[in-house]
Parts: structure tokens; sequence; C-alpha cells
């Protein structure tokens, strides 16, 4: 038996200084080998005094426990601002222990409280340029390679003081310079910065932005200053030597572990989108809560949740997910479904992490502003008239849909929250309300296809008396499971017939709709398309964060910095390599890969246990050999292409 790895101090893999906000922290870990039966904490003011005889905080004894998530602890009380120091060891089969895992420290925050939410806190981190050159006008051009919300350092020579020099960055380029006119909402700044006679470090102060630093705007700690996003540097006036050594792009991110997670396969466009999308999640964590760019840096719900699933498939993360819900709890956003998103962020976290905490804290809440209960006919139908039903956005990308009263995209979401309210009323022990939800919830489904399913046309009408099939419609109903068997093939013909006829935020629900009824080859065909509407015209015109829109045409004033457009991220790992939590937590799986037209398949998927590792390929009979790894304690339920 070796020494248990992994170690997870209130769902923290890192929990740095001042990370940990919860006066009673959980503890968790992966078991390095086979079954454990029990298992031993010590938590210390000092590593040092990590040995039973010396331990000052809390030694658990052993514990008859084969669940190696979600210890709380239970010793002398905690004091805020103070470090502690913990370690675990497990027994197997055998009557002996194994070895004390190595020790984690961990700090407390000065606020934390006894219902903290703990998280990470933001880092700058600095990285060199990709490409520096003399560009036609004489001036420093600089490349960093990718796009990050950070600022620029520059260490300059000059002979004597008051040296001016012109600064340019942006998020984009034109040839070999900052283009200053981008158009929207695409960043750029141009400052004069005056140098000092001999070598100095500048950091380069760009203008402050109004709209992303006032009113609901998420504020960044006054330490970091002014953040941008940008990529591109040009340097006007200074005709000294310039290298890497040089000038230094600080990138301000939430902690993030490079190798968690990993994709590759027969296709090198997806696997291009699959690395596209996984950076997009990295770089988008500047403010330590999901943000939904720059423009507004305002938290939004279905923003957040497709940056939450995102999040979880490219590290072993989710406490920031967990923040960014919480956030929106207190500070919800005026969408109808966007409300009704946090009810799928509450559940996709405890799917994620078996943890009941924030789902007990908050349940009352999701029930009573959370599910449209009030706008309930007798039939189940919701009538959202006086609210502000969204669809997709921005509005040009709905596929002409037509809005009615009993809105057919606000139903799909209303029965699909019921649903998710029984499964969280019966985590929770709430059997009397787990059957009202699942009742609920069978009434809505039956009135859904009975009133909007249009049996000539094989799809969903947009609403109650509408004669209009907009893509969205059926893109729902097929993702969240309300079609019934008989009808799921030809409401999955017509989704196939209308494209990519939405926007980035709706293709999340398309390409789940499309793997959920069995349609990977054309699920992955939209992925790897090099279309308007694609993740390659992004990459096609230097994109490294993918956008708030498909093009700017689409929305002439996006973002060039939006996760909500990085679905792949969470989609490729879930039904392309096929793992997905069969029970919370992650104590079983589903390893279902669908391929579609691939011929092989590989990746690494973290999880709250460990990683989940996937191989396969198809052999020249056609038949698949899928070869996979999970963590000890971890049941698997395999599906063979």
């Amino acid at each position: 038996m070796r020494a248990p790895t992994g170690l997870l101090c209130d769902l923290l893999t890192r929990p740095g200084p001042g990370a940990i906000r919860n006066l009673h922290p959980t503890f968790g870990w992966i078991p390095s080998d086979g079954a454990q039966t029990a298992c031993q904490i010590l938590v210390a003011t000092t590593a040092e005094k990590l040995s039973e005889s010396e331990v000052d905080c809390w030694n658990s004894g052993k514990l008859a426990r084969t669940e190696s998530l979600h210890l709380p602890y239970a010793g002398k009380a905690l004091s805020p601002g103070h470090t502690y120091h913990w370690c675990v060891r497990i027994w197997g089969e055998d009557a002996a222990p194994g070895p004390w895992s190595e020790p984690q420290a961990f700090t407390l925050a000065n606020e934390a409280s006894p219902h903290g939410t703990s998280r990470h806190r933001v880092q700058p981190l600095r990285y060199p340029p990709q490409t520096i050159v003399r560009n036609d006008h004489g001036a420093w051009f600089i490349d960093f390679g990718r796009h990050a919300f950070g600022w620029l350092e520059l260490t300059l020579n000059a002979t004597h003081d008051g040296t001016c020099i012109e600064i340019r960055m942006g998020e984009k380029h034109d040839g070999t310079t900052v283009d200053l006119n981008p158009g929207g909402t695409i960043r750029h700044a141009c400052v004069s910065l005056t140098l000092r006679a001999g070598r100095h470090t500048y950091r380069v102060e760009t203008p402050r932005d109004e709209r992303n630093t006032t009113g609901d705007a998420v504020l960044l700690p006054l330490e970091f200053g002014i953040v941008m996003p940008f990529r591109y540097v040009e340097l006007r006036g200074y005709s000294s030597a310039l290298d890497d050594a040089n000038c230094v792009q600080v990138r301000l991110e939430y902690p993030f572990e490079e190798n968690a997670a990993a994709f590759a396969s027969s296709e090198p466009a997806l696997n291009a989108v699959w690395e596209f999308c996984k950076y997009s999640i990295r770089a988008t964590t500047f403010c330590g809560v999901y943000v939904d760019g720059d423009r507004e840096r305002i938290p939004y719900e279905a923003d957040a949740y497709i940056n939450q699933l995102g999040h979880y498939a490219v590290d072993r993360e989710f406490a920031l997910a967990r923040h960014s819900h919480e956030y929106l709890l207190e500070k919800p956003t005026w969408p109808t479904e966007w409300k009704q998103h946090s009810v799928m962020m509450a559940w996709a976290d405890y799917e994620a992490t078996g943890d009941t905490r924030s789902l007990a804290r908050h349940y009352d809440l999701l029930r009573r502003e959370k599910i449209y209960f009030d706008r309930a006919r007798a039939d189940g139908l919701v009538d959202t008239s006086d609210l502000r039903d969204i669809v997709d956005w921005p509005g040009g990308e709905r596929d002409g849909y037509d809005f009615r009263p009993v809105n057919t995209v606000v139903n799909a979401f209303h029965g699909h929250t019921l649903n998710l309210m029984a499964r969280t009323a019966q985590a929770l022990g709430r059997t009397d309300e787990a059957a009202e939800f699942s009742a609920a919830a069978e009434r809505t489904q039956i009135s859904f296809h009975q009133v909007l399913f249009d049996p000539a046309a094989g799809c969903y009408r947009d609403g109650e008396g509408s004669t209009h099939h907009a893509l969205h419609a059926s893109v729902f109903a097929l993702a969240f499971d309300l079609v019934p068997e008989t009808e799921r093939s030809r409401v999955a013909t017509f989704v196939k017939s209308r494209g990519m006829a939405c926007s980035v935020y709706a293709a999340q629900y398309l390409l789940e709709a499309l793997f959920l009824a069995g349609e990977a080859d054309h699920a992955i065909a939209l992925m790897t398309s090099d279309g308007k509407r694609s993740w390659h015209n992004m990459l096609r015109q230097g994109a490294t964060i993918t956008w708030e829109a498909w093009d700017d045409a689409f929305k002439p004033n996006q973002d060039w910095n939006h996760a909500w457009g990085a679905a792949p991220a969470n989609i490729i790992p879930r039904y392309v390599l096929g793992v997905r939590p069969l029970e919370p937590g992650y104590r079983k799986v589903l390893i279902a890969p669908q391929p579609g037209p691939l011929t092989e398949i590989q990746g690494v998927v973290p999880t709250i246990r460990g990683p989940i590792r996937v191989d396969a390929r198809r052999d020249t009979d056609g038949k698949w050999q899928v070869d996979y790894d999970v963590p000890p304690g971890v049941g698997a339920e395999v599906v063979i292409p």
C-alpha cells in the first residue's frame, strides 16, 4: 500500500495563503491502490508536529471509512489568518496501515466563517514573447503568442532622462503593427512612457475602462492595478536592442494545472479546437469569478454554467465554479432562462464533487426563486409573457424564433430543472419534496410534447400557437431528454438539417442534443467545420481565446475573450471520450466513447477522485478496442462504440 496522493483541503488541490474560507474545512485524497477500509488524519500547527505523539490540532485516530472525500475537520477550533498542516494514511485489506502522505499546508483566510466557500486567489504569472521583430516603421513588434488578461512589463535602457517612447498594445494586429482601430470592443491601448537614464524596469500603465471597473463589474484587488487583454505590443521610438529578457506579459490567472487533462484524436482539426477551448477556460479566470468577458466583467448564469463544465473537464478544480454559482445566487441577472441555469449549476457542482454542503445551504433559495411554480398552468407548462425570455444571444442568432407566452425553450428548461430539483431533494433526504418535483416534472414533460410538438413537421414549435420551428425549440427538447423515444430520430433529423443556426452559447446544447441522440458524426463535423459559424473561423482570424460570437459580423461589439464560446472543452471529454459520472462525486462513471468518424481517440479527464484515462482505436475490421484506467475505488460502466 502506497501513500495517498492528490490531497484536497476544502476541495482545493493547492490551498495557498488565505484560500481556506471555511472554519470547518473538509479533507480528501486519492487512495494509492486497492480498496480503502480505514483512514487516519493528523492536523498540526507545523509540519514538524505531524506525528501521533506531537500533533496539536486533531488526531482523528483510525476511522473505519471507505470514502476518501469530504471528511470534515473535527479537532480544536482553527483560527483565521493561521497556517496549518495535515497528512493522511489509509488501511487496505491488510491489518497494517500504509505510509503517511506528504504534508499539505493550508491557511485560513482572515474572513473565514462557518459556511465560507474556499477558493484560490488569482496570481500574476510571467511569460516571455514568442517573437520580436522590427517592422516597416522601425518599431519593435512583439507577439506573446496568446491573448491574456494582464499587463506589460518592460526593462529598457536610456542614455539620458526624458526619452519618450510610444507603446501600443492590443488583441488584434495588422501585419506587424498593433491595430488601433479594430472595431467593436476589441481591446487596444496607446500610451507614452518617459524613460529614466540607465536600465530600468517599467510596468506599462494603460487607461482604465469605465464600464468594466464600475457598477456591477467584478473589481480586481488593488494590488493588481489595471488589467487588459492583449497579445501584441509595438514599441515606437525605442532604438536600443530588445530581446526576451526585456519584455514580459504578466498574465493574471487562477491557479491551473496544465497537465491535468489531455486529448488527441485522428483528426487534427478537432485536437486544435480542444486546445483552443482548454486555454480559453484558463485565460478567463482572471477575476477570481467567472465573468462574461472584458466588456462588462459581470457574471451571468448561462456563461458561468458553460465555464463551470469546461473547468471541470480541464482541471481538477471545483471551488471557482462553486463560488461563481453562489455569487450569482446573491446577484442574479435578468434573462428568464439564466435564473434556471442556477439549478443546473447547483446540480453540476454536486455531480462533480459529491459534496452536499452548498446544495443543502441553498436548496430553499433554489426552490423559491429559480423554479417558476407561480407561473405554471394546470398542465404544468409555464407562461413567462411578462418576463424577459432570451432563447439565444445575440438576437440575430435565434433562427427567427417566434416568442410566445408559453415559450418552448423556457419550458424545456422548466422540465429539466424540475427533474434536477427532484434529484437534489432526494440527495438531501427530502423525499416528500422529491416526489412532488418528480410528479411536476412528469406532468410538464407530457404536456410539453402534447402542446408543443408538431407531428407533421417532426419537430417542436417555438411556442404554444406558433407555426414556426426554430432550431432552438427542438435542440433544448433533445438536450433535456424531453422527446419521446418514438420521435427522437425525427427530431434529430430536423436538428441536423439546420446546421449551426445558433450562437456559441446554444452550441453547447446543440452538441449535447446531437450526442445524446447518437449523432456523433454530425456533432464532430460541426466542431471541425471551417465555416463562418465555427471555432476554426475564430482560429483562422488569430484567436487564442474563444469569442462572444462566431464572428464580428454577428455581434459587432463582441468580446474576443469569452469562455461561453468554449463548449468543446466539456463536450469532447464528456461525449467524444464519453466520460460522465453515473453517481455524484464520480464514485461510478460511464465511459461511452462516441468517436463518430474518428479512428483514434485518447485522453485524460480529471475528476475529484483522480484522472480517468481513455484510449480507443478502430481496427481495420471496423471494430473498436477501448482501454481505460480509473482511480482506485471507482466503478466503471463501459460502452464500446
